[in-house]
């Protein structure tokens, strides 16, 4: 099983280079990350951007801008709409976003003609969180894709959840339903649907997987805490390996709040969609973006 990321490079490396289409890839931790994944023999990489502004970038950063291949163009959604264009037809195995704005790269993968989103899907974010102190990966959806999901959205990111933990080599994945208590509280929404689904789970109605909920998230990832409170019959009280938050504030929230006051590494891409989509902020550092190729690279088979 994997439990850091840096694994997730290594078992990437061991599958061999996938062929990844950066979408207006002009800015310098994008390049960074691309050459880098490019170096660790990761990614075959196509950028799409204005070559001179790629050249001045590389030049300036000491990239070997030789080791790209470069469409030229200077417009940012023309250059999502070629990106999406090279994975949906099959000459890329993987989408990244580059300096394009997130709403523009969004609206590229959801373009009903360009074939790379299936009808009546559910595009997710799914995010692979290393956190000091906890023995594991931990898979957390969804922070950045849909701001409150339905009932049934949140059976389908169960099991992108469960897909993404399976990568990781975890044959039954325990999936914890996030809500403010582990009591059952019935005017509480992810409450009430946290143990409806637990329940769907026991009956094997979301796959091959361990699901409870409600749970809190001290309960979900704390031994010691699910004793102190008294939490019988739950293998994944204490155990977690996935947590599916209510809501985006509170996924977001803990997103943010596990990198810059936890010192967590963060792994994320898009699902739902013909292949992965690396989806990273401007703010990202490089190695989170190198990591977020690997993972998505692992994620394409």
């Amino acid at each position: 099983m994997i439990t850091k990321l840096s694994q997730i490079v290594e078992e990437a490396r061991a599958k061999g280079a996938k062929r990844l289409a950066v979408a207006y890839g002009q800015d310098p931790h994008t390049l960074h990350a691309v050459h880098e994944a490019f170096r660790e023999e990761l990614v075959i990489p196509t950028i799409y951007g204005d070559r001179n502004v790629i050249k001045q970038i590389c030049d300036a950063e000491g990239i070997d801008i030789s080791d790209f291949t470069i469409v030229n163009e200077t417009n940012d959604v023309a250059c999502v709409a070629m990106a999406v264009r090279a994975v949906s037809s099959g000459e890329a195995d993987v989408l990244m976003k580059g300096l394009v704005s997130t709403d523009k790269y969004m609206r590229g993968i959801l373009n009903k003609d360009a074939g790379l989103f299936p009808p009546k899907g559910t595009l997710s974010h799914v995010a692979v969180v290393e956190l000091p102190g906890y023995d594991k990966l931990l898979c957390i959806s969804d922070a950045a894709v849909i701001p409150a999901p339905d009932f049934k959205q949140k059976t389908q990111l169960i099991k992108y959840l469960a897909q993404t933990a399976k990568v990781l080599g975890v044959s039954t994945p325990k999936v914890a339903c996030i809500a403010p208590s582990e009591q059952l509280l019935p005017s509480v929404p992810s409450s009430t649907e946290g143990a409806i689904l637990a329940k769907m789970g026991d009956r094997g109605q979301l796959g091959n997987v361990t699901v409870d909920g409600p749970l809190s998230l001290d309960v979900a990832l704390y031994k010691e805490v699910a004793e102190e409170k008294k939490v019988k019959g739950s293998s994944v009280a204490g155990d977690a390996d996935c947590l599916l938050f209510p809501n985006i504030e509170s996924a977001n929230v803990f997103f943010k709040s596990a990198t810059h006051f936890g010192q967590a590494e963060i792994a994320a891409m898009v699902v739902g969609t013909k292949v992965p989509c690396v989806l990273t902020s401007r703010g990202d550092t490089p190695l989170t973006k190198l990591y977020s190729i690997a993972l998505a690279c692992l994620a394409a088979g």
